[in-house]
């Protein structure tokens, strides 16, 4: 098939090299050359991230916390540490707006940044992907790998291929050339599934799944097979995207024991509530869909969720509606291995308070006021110095 036609469109994508626990190690230098995971403690949590030494064991991210002690009874276990992750990502992502605006964050470690109109400046791709890499290590002390080509699925293949501190460079009309020689299982959107279906069709590269008739794909996996096709092809013209919007904050929590108290489970749900107001207040948000979810210890899920007439960010207002719907699953009944709550339908907060005429808006703003002081307290003093009195037992919710 011929190649799409480029119109010098440069797209650097830069992912750091095991974040969470790189972090851990400059902060911990007597951590550098160990087998670092970071995660939960618990033989029922899950690895979050592991350090280049933790993976010569086999160790991964989403790798069950005792599987992981198995490979490598040595590993040191961290807890994760969410707003020191959240502080180095801020100053990374900085960097990455000296040289353009349109950086679209995929996650706190990585990002697409197109740079098509900054290489007049900056000078090409690559030296923009090398002074981006050299920033960061001079400014915080850790590593990225980078892909540079046309096209975002190009670029993050790309910046996967050499890790640790890696550069890898696609150039225009060489794409369908570079993923030919990969494995299918680098392939956006070919899971373990559909990797099996292909193997039937003896696929076992991209470079044999673009030679497939569009036809055939599509007959054999509908539209996800249009997608497959193209992808292989190295065709995709998605835009990189500035300032993503979350299409929902939650928290969820994975319990050592089994919880079968009602009275816990709910002292629970109120603590992932709290969580979740706070971030939802510090992002100058508020939702209008509030859903639990609960996994049971036969690892069945539930879930339900409601929409509400007006928007909130209030931690009491998400509490009292989770509650409500995680009434209407066994809880209590069946025990409860894992517990979840979030709030999409974002909106901002300045833009949903509506005038009515029973005082309900004044009502409204003098709890978020309340809650906005709580949140800058416990901002300044750390942890949760005011709490939900049911929450203040003695455990560290830190």
């Amino acid at each position: 098939m011929n190649q799409p036609e480029y119109k010098s469109r440069t797209i650097i994508h830069v992912d750091m090299d095991a974040f969470y626990a790189s972090v851990e190690v400059l902060d911990n230098p007597k951590l550098e050359g160990k087998a670092v995971v970071v995660g939960g403690t618990s033989d029922r949590s899950v690895v979050s991230a592991a350090s280049y030494e933790a993976r010569k064991y086999g160790i991964h991210s989403a790798m069950a916390t005792v599987k992981a002690r198995r490979l490598c009874p040595q590993v040191i276990f961290l807890p994760v540490r969410m707003s020191r992750y959240r502080e180095v990502s801020q100053m990374i992502m900085s960097i990455f707006h000296r040289f353009t605006p349109l950086v679209e964050p995929i996650s706190l470690d990585e990002a697409f940044l197109d740079v098509t109109g900054s290489t007049g400046l900056f000078g090409e791709g690559p030296v923009i992907a090398e002074e981006i890499k050299k920033l960061i290590k001079r400014e915080t002390g850790l590593t990225a790998s980078a892909g540079v080509a046309t096209s975002k699925l190009v670029a993050k293949i790309a910046s996967d291929l050499q890790k640790p501190d890696g550069l890898t460079v696609v150039k225009a009309g060489r794409e369908r050339e570079f993923l030919a020689k990969l494995p299918i299982s680098k392939l956006w959107g070919a899971g373990g599934k559909t990797i099996e279906s292909l193997a039937l069709l003896n696929v076992k590269s991209i470079g044999d799944l673009a030679a497939l008739p569009l036809e055939l794909l599509t007959r054999q996996f509908g539209k996800h097979g249009r997608h497959l096709y193209f992808s292989a092809n190295g065709i995709d013209d998605r835009q990189v995207v500035p300032n993503r919007e979350a299409k929902s904050i939650g928290h969820e929590e994975t319990f050592s024991e089994d919880l079968t108290d009602l009275t816990v489970i709910k002292r629970e749900l109120l603590d992932l509530a709290t969580r979740v107001g706070e971030r939802l207040r510090s992002h100058e948000r508020q939702g209008q869909t509030i859903s639990v979810k609960v996994k049971f210890y036969d690892f069945s899920i539930k879930s339900r969720s409601l929409t509400l007439v007006e928007p909130t960010s209030d931690t009491m207002e998400i509490f009292q509606r989770g509650w409500k719907l995680l009434q209407k699953t066994e809880a209590g009944r069946k025990p409860v291995r894992l517990l979840g709550i979030s709030v999409s339908n974002l909106k901002v907060s300045a833009d949903s308070y509506q005038q009515d005429l029973f005082g309900k808006t004044e009502h409204r703003e003098k709890k978020r006021i309340l809650s906005e002081v709580v949140d800058q307290i416990n901002r300044k003093y750390g942890g949760r110095t005011i709490n939900p009195a049911v929450l203040v037992d003695g455990k560290d919710r830190k």
